[in-house]
């Protein structure tokens, strides 16, 4: 069996209804895509360890995170997962470069501050270093938040509707500063959106999501084109293999 990338099986009948099986491959970018509810956050943050399900196996490659048969759950900060809230989470009375510094607790104080500067300059805001969040747009905030969790030295990135706060001609840039950063990190990147036609712009392949299942998995292309039954169809308001429309 192939070991890299990210693996991922959840199963649970309550309170929050999960059956998820997907796996994302080192350098991939996989969106989990559904209507609101659908579940997405919650494997989301089952991968980070912030939930643990009834049954479940996550692993990253050699790393295994959650398996429930052999009652193995790491706590968040022994998984190495960068995640990043659809709220961005900083901290208001930090700069942006002491944000990034608060995540760099594992390497020696000498050497955080010059990789805290060269994460900001990764997603260009080495000039606005000396702000704190109020004194940052929403798309500068996000990006804080992705220099951040780089800085755990994540072997997956996590990004739960990062796009959603911010206007269109900045989600238009942010796209195009995710599509540059996922060729350097080249690390599994899982993208939880409600919107198909941004999965479809950026995703390698789309895994639909409805009631914490894992309806169908495919190609942006194949997935649009050719949906496996009136389920996924629904989930993506397209019509189904029979041409009809929900």
């Amino acid at each position: 069996m192939d070991r890299s990338g990210l693996h991922v099986r959840l199963k649970q009948t309550a309170p929050i209804p999960l059956d998820a099986k997907f796996a994302c491959g080192e350098g991939e970018l996989l969106a989990l895509v559904g209507i609101s509810g659908a579940g997405k956050t919650t494997i989301l943050r089952t991968i980070a360890g912030l939930y643990r399900p009834q049954l479940g196996h996550v692993g990253c490659g050699e790393a295994t995170w959650l398996d429930t048969e052999r009652g193995l759950d790491l706590p968040p900060h022994r998984r190495r997962v960068g995640l990043v809230f659809q709220s961005y989470a900083l901290f208001p009375h930090m700069t942006a470069l002491g944000n990034v510094l608060a995540a760099l607790g594992h390497r020696p104080a000498e050497e955080r501050e010059a990789v805290a500067r060269a994460l900001l300059d990764q997603v260009h805001l080495h000039r606005l270093a000396s702000r704190r969040p109020a004194e940052l747009s929403g798309g500068q905030q996000q990006r804080v938040a992705i220099a951040r969790a780089l800085a755990r030295e994540p072997l997956v990135l996590l990004l739960d509707e990062p796009f959603s706060a911010v206007d269109r001609p900045t989600r238009r840039r942010l796209q195009t500063e995710l599509t540059e950063l996922r060729q350097a990190v080249r690390m599994p990147i899982i993208l939880v959106t409600h919107d198909i036609a941004e999965a479809a712009a950026l995703a390698d392949r789309i895994c639909v999501v409805d009631r914490g299942e894992t309806l169908q998995t495919d190609r942006p292309a194949d997935l649009l084109a050719a949906p496996a039954n009136a389920r996924v169809a629904f989930a993506l308001d397209l019509p189904d293999e029979q041409g009809r429309i929900f």
